[in-house]
């Protein structure tokens, strides 16, 4: 029987349109914009000046902070000045500009594609690569790898989890880079156990990847301590508590995490960008981003520099379709709607969704009917339809107290509500009112 988490959960469309599309590797742009908060935490501090010349791989912006995480230029040319910049929702942030010219790369990377499996550097010095190399979690969270990687006194690691699950529709580029960097990815993994050590690793793939699963299972068998396992297809399996809970069994207490129950959650796609960093000297300038969508003429997944615009690679894909009626950053069920275009592709970007106008209208609202349907798919046991009430009354204190924090915005609650309720967004502005609130109070 197929492992998965016990409680809530939904199956939607899974369109994996690009499942079977080999990575393409997109040429460099004119220009790319570097936004300085490609993680969360404290914004990067820029290191170059307008005028500058810079090469690929260059440290371009310093990680500052406990939590936070350097920047690499991903590009080799002249920085045409330090400004603000629109990301994918309009928001502005400061960047770094560059005018590519030329490819010249800084000495030492390791640009070949031979495997390097003999791994020479220390658990010390690992973390601390990571660190120098922007390594930032790559399914989306963006949370710097380092840190997780830093186990804090009293607690203990006894097992990793690597997440190949990928349960969102469309997305397929960590789906691809197993298939196409399988065994990078399994010294990356063996990179991380040694980091922390532990001698067991658990990559957990939804059974929709069955081409994955085979792959890796063979692999495999060459890496002491690394096993992989077949998962039961069903959203959002991939979110770290649920994960934990599929493949070890252990319930991760509300308001804690991972590390507390003995285990640490990577993405399939962090492991690549650790082997590249570890074993190549090379820092996260690139990644693979899955462009989709019914209407689209060319879609794909494409191998992008960080800072190249979406236009530039929305162009790649064909263009935009004409029956367009939203485009999404990341997937349906947890993506954002892009208003910005020119926006640069940044670390935790795995894909661009484009749906079509028929597809991408709301539902008309209507009064709650006490079905109870978004309490039984919550994941996390929360009531979605009194967070709700709550966050359009203003009751926040009451919202805090219905752990309104511990949603993960998976969007179960909003896609399986027959009244059309905006659970999610809702449930989004209470958990950011609150989170406000407390570091308010914490100040004072």
């Amino acid at each position: 029987m197929l492992k998965t988490f016990p409680t809530g959960g939904v199956h939607p469309p899974e369109n994996k349109l690009t499942a079977g599309i080999p990575i393409e590797y997109l040429p460099v742009p004119e220009k790319v914009v570097i936004p300085m908060s490609q993680h969360i935490g404290a914004p990067a501090n820029p290191l170059v000046a307008k005028g500058d010349n810079v090469k690929i791989g260059q440290l371009i912006a310093e990680g500052k902070g406990f939590v936070s995480a350097n920047i690499h230029s991903p590009v080799s040319g002249k920085v045409s000045k330090i400004d603000t910049a629109a990301d994918s929702s309009g928001l502005k942030q400061p960047a770094v500009f560059i005018d590519v010219e030329g490819d010249e790369w800084v000495e030492g990377i390791d640009r070949g594609k031979e495997l390097v499996r003999d791994i020479k550097l220390s658990s010390e010095e690992i973390v601390k690569k990571c660190f120098e190399s922007g390594i930032v979690g790559m399914g989306g969270a963006t949370f710097p790898s380092h840190i997780k990687l830093n186990i804090p006194s009293g607690k203990k690691c006894d097992v990793l989890i690597i997440n190949g699950v990928e349960c969102e529709p469309y997305l397929t580029s960590d789906h691809r880079l197993m298939l196409e960097k399988g065994e990078e990815i399994l010294v990356g993994v063996s990179i991380l156990m040694k980091a922390l050590k532990v001698e067991k690793a658990m990559i957990g793939i939804e059974n929709n990847k069955p081409d994955a699963i085979s792959h890796l299972t063979t692999l495999a068998a060459s890496f002491a301590g690394i096993s992989v396992h077949p998962l039961k297809v069903k959203y959002p399996q991939g979110a770290e508590k649920q994960l934990v809970k599929a493949l070890v069994k252990r319930e991760v207490p509300s308001g804690r995490l991972p590390i507390d129950v003995g285990t640490v959650v990577h993405n399939a796609g962090t492991a690549f960008a650790v082997y590249e960093a570890v074993q190549k000297n090379k820092p996260l300038i690139e990644r693979v981003v899955t462009v989709s969508g019914k209407s689209l003429q060319k879609p794909g997944n494409y191998m992008v520099r960080i800072g190249t615009p979406l236009s530039w690679l929305l162009e790649a894909a064909g263009g935009i379709p004409a029956d367009t009626g939203k485009i999404i950053n990341g997937g349906p069920m947890m993506g954002k709607a892009v208003s910005n275009t020119d926006a640069p592709v940044v670390k935790g970007m795995s894909g661009i969704i484009l749906i079509p106008a028929s597809e991408a209208f709301r539902e008309v609202i209507s009064p709650c009917i006490r079905c109870a349907k978004c309490v039984s798919v919550c994941p996390l046991h929360l009531e979605p339809y009194l967070l709700m009430t709550l966050t359009e009354k203003g009751m926040f204190e009451r919202a805090e107290a219905e752990k309104i924090t511990d949603c993960m915005e998976c969007g179960s609650c909003s896609y399986t509500c027959p009244a059309g309720r905006p659970l999610l967004d809702y449930i989004r502005l209470g958990k950011s009112t609150v989170i406000r609130l407390a570091r308010q109070k914490v100040l004072k």
